[in-house]
């Protein structure tokens, strides 16, 4: 399987993976609204000896034939005023 990679102009680290060719009706229209205009990144082909950074072949290859489409968010990040009361509170103990 060919597999089509967006990325939003509107959200950083934000990407929009699609069967090749893509077909863009299959994305709900809200979605459509917040990513914004895809910008192609690259085309690649999902072999099981490719590595993805966040989900494996197998796993992507379902998310496209079963929702036509898979959209990749940044990872959430911890809060770093959070990360500190959490380490004030250890050391205190």
């Amino acid at each position: 399987m060919l597999c089509a990679i967006y990325r939003s102009p509107r959200r950083a680290d934000t990407y929009l993976y699609m069967p090749h060719p893509a077909d863009f009706t299959k994305i709900p229209e809200p979605l459509q609204k917040s990513f914004g205009q895809p910008i192609h990144v690259m085309t690649m082909a999902l072999t099981p000896e490719r590595q993805l950074a966040r989900l494996t072949v197998e796993e992507l290859t379902e998310h496209l034939n079963e929702a036509g489409f898979y959209l990749q968010m940044p990872p959430k990040q911890e809060s770093l005023l959070d990360a500190h009361k959490k380490q004030q509170q250890e050391s205190a103990s």
